[in-house]
């Protein structure tokens, strides 16, 4: 096995004029040559599509990879509360360097700290670029933008367009993508998911997709490949996430020799509808931004099963507030969802189930009045009333913490390039900006920051740095993949046992809600790992899929990506077990404070966890590499709310 050397590529100097100088250190390529090359962007959600409109406005040929019938169905659209940037409008003491702090405090010191600056630093161009586009955010009586709060920080910096702003900067990326494909610098592809990536000479020159239409399996070439395709929350089968989010794209180029970074760090939303019957297939996000008037609390005595409306503020525990004083509600989401989960386990939880906490608006309403509170959340409360039954006007809200976004994904250096030359991953799919907890509004910026402000500069660099022989379809490694890719289905196919692909999936979810969870333990993740083994040998023998590879045959697009699902369940399991330590969302139960709070141990843990797949007598094994994280901005320290 080739030995890797993970260098990230950060730059050295003053962190904020780091980017500028890699900026001009950077390659470039000259204009005329930019139509020369074709970059292949899988994905069009905010960060694909952002990077599809941004690239081809430069004068490159782009194809780019839909898996939905629109990019307007990206799973970016279900994004609600907001997006931060530090403009610090309402001049209540935000900065760049302010938004760099918390969000290094709030990934509990597991990121890099040249990323996360530049996060922040461009943070304040991508809301005058969204304007210029057309995105209709808040603002307030005179005609300024407005902010609100979210958590993890103790300023207003969140812009927002009401519970819709994934929407709304979506159709923005959307249409200035769109404005290209009329342009025809576009050549967008819906309706095909990748299975495949295709390398030369070790540099990825192409993909392999299946046209979720018609079968077909097609070959596509490229001197570059971005991928853009979102997280894994999906292997939990229960997640906020949309049913066709899933980790195959990465996991393929998982395979390929791109190693995955940080793969237990996974995000546990603390506002989201519970879960309601046991055939429920997803879950509903209730937006953070809830948080800012919403008060959460439990009843104070066990077993309380009054209404709420009969339980006076006497006998009501708002146990954020009372814990965390200077932050209250808005604490970060791992904390805040921990928090739920110990008072469900305390027996005060709520609701039919006990399986839920209070989520109140009745002070903000008695306050604001109705009319203000509809403006702020109306689309929101419409939704939770439609789902539930129940009108958060006059009765709260039911939450409780669900599966939302993974911070881990494929290991990336500065340039966004992953160890696979030519392979470039932005937005969720990457694991670089959030450490081990991502705070509310970020993702949205993050997706928008590569998109439109970094991979545009960085992949000029690699084409102009690397020689790129010329490679149609019609070479061998494109056929290879191809034959590859068609054993597989026809191997999915001819199993014809007698259980779901659901089946499997859910229980799946089910091992890794219970042992690679909000809570983890050393036997629970060593149990985890052996029966996550058996059911994936069970599902190469008992699964059913019916119908035809070469027609639309959405089992067999299920059936590809659950077996992939249970390959990263293992694998999630593996990198929790080694982590000795709980930071942000993976939480450890044998390393916690007398207080319940996650106890780092940077001595041994203050690093990336890459890891590296190998076949070895036909069993999967990985190896970890660690890219050490350096702090000198922001000094470690002890996470606190308080």
């Amino acid at each position: 096995m080739a030995t890797i050397k993970l260098d990230a590529k950060s730059p050295t100097g003053p962190i904020e004029n780091r980017w500028e100088k890699h900026k001009f250190d950077l390659k470039l390529v000259n204009p005329a040559n930019k139509r020369k090359f074709t970059i292949i962007v899988v994905g069009t959600g905010l960060a694909g599509g952002s990077a599809a409109a941004s690239l081809a406005e430069l004068g490159y040929n782009v194809k780019a990879f839909c898996i939905q019938d629109s990019p307007r169905r990206a799973h970016s659209i279900a994004a609600q509360g907001g997006i931060n940037a530090a403009k610090n409008y309402q001049n209540d003491g935000d900065s760049i360097y302010r938004l760099f702090y918390d969000t290094v405090k709030g990934g509990d010191f597991r990121a890099r700290e040249s990323n996360v600056y530049r996060l922040a630093q461009v943070s304040t161009q991508i809301i005058d670029h969204c304007v210029a586009i057309g995105v209709p955010f808040a603002r307030e009586y005179g005609g300024m933008l407005d902010n609100r709060s979210f958590g993890g920080a103790q300023v207003s910096r969140t812009f927002y367009a009401r519970g819709q702003t994934g929407q709304q900067l979506l159709l923005g990326a959307y249409s200035s993508m769109m404005r290209q494909v009329q342009e025809k610098q576009v050549k967008l592809y819906h309706r095909r998911e990748m299975l495949d990536l295709v390398l030369v000479d070790g540099v990825a020159r192409g993909i392999t997709v299946r046209n979720l239409t018609t079968g077909e399996i097609e070959s596509h070439a490229g001197d570059a490949v971005v991928l853009a395709t979102g997280g894994y929350g999906n292997v939990f089968f229960l997640s906020t996430n949309a049913k066709a989010s899933n980790v195959t794209a990465s996991w393929r180029c998982h395979k390929k020799g791109a190693l995955f970074g940080n793969p237990c760090f996974t995000q546990i939303h603390p506002t989201c509808i519970p879960v309601s019957g046991d055939y429920q297939s997803k879950l509903t996000l209730m937006s953070e931004s809830l948080r800012n008037d919403g008060r959460v609390w439990v009843p104070k005595n066990k077993g309380d099963q009054r209404p709420p409306s009969q339980i006076p503020d006497s006998e009501r525990d708002y146990y954020l507030e009372r814990i965390y004083p200077s932050f209250g509600n808005l604490v970060p989401r791992d904390v805040a969802s921990r928090q739920a989960k110990f008072r469900v386990d305390e027996g005060r939880g709520v609701g039919t189930t006990g399986i839920a906490v209070y989520l109140d608006f009745r002070d903000a309403i008695q306050r604001l009045g109705k009319g203000v509170v509809a403006e702020k959340y109306g689309n929101l409360f419409q939704m939770y009333d439609k789902i539930t039954g129940e009108d958060p006007y006059e009765t709260p809200m039911r939450i409780y913490p669900a599966v939302h976004y993974t911070m881990g994904g494929l290991w990336v250096d500065y340039n966004l390039q992953s160890t696979v030359p030519g392979l470039h991953v932005l937005g969720e799919a990457n694991f670089s900006d959030h450490g081990a907890n991502r705070l509310g509004a970020s993702a949205l910026m993050q997706g928008l920051a590569d998109g439109f402000f970094v991979i545009p500069y960085t992949i000029g660099h690699f084409l102009a740095s690397t020689p790129l022989p010329k490679v149609d379809e019609n070479h061998e490694a494109f056929r290879a993949s191809k034959a590859e890719v068609t054993q597989r289905l026809s191997r999915l196919l001819g199993i014809k046992g007698g259980h779901t692909v659901d089946e499997f999936h859910r229980e799946l979810g089910k091992l890794m809600w219970e042992y690679v969870g909000m809570s983890r333990t050393k036997e629970g993740l060593q149990k985890a790992r052996g029966e996550i083994g058996k059911l994936r040998d069970r599902f190469w023998q008992e699964v059913r899929v019916a119908g035809e590879a070469n027609f639309k045959n959405a089992e067999l697009e299920k059936a590809c990506r659950v077996a992939d699902f249970l390959e990263l369940g293992e694998l999630m399991a593996q990198d929790a077990q080694e982590r000795n330590e709980s930071c942000g969302g993976h939480f450890r139960e044998e390393y916690q404070t007398p207080e319940n709070e996650a106890m780092r141990d940077d001595a041994n843990y203050c690093h990336v966890a890459a890891w590296q797949y190998q076949q070895e007598g036909g069993r999967m094994q990985w190896t970890l590499h660690k890219e050490p994280l350096q702090f000198e901005y922001v000094k470690l320290s002890t996470r606190s709310y308080k």
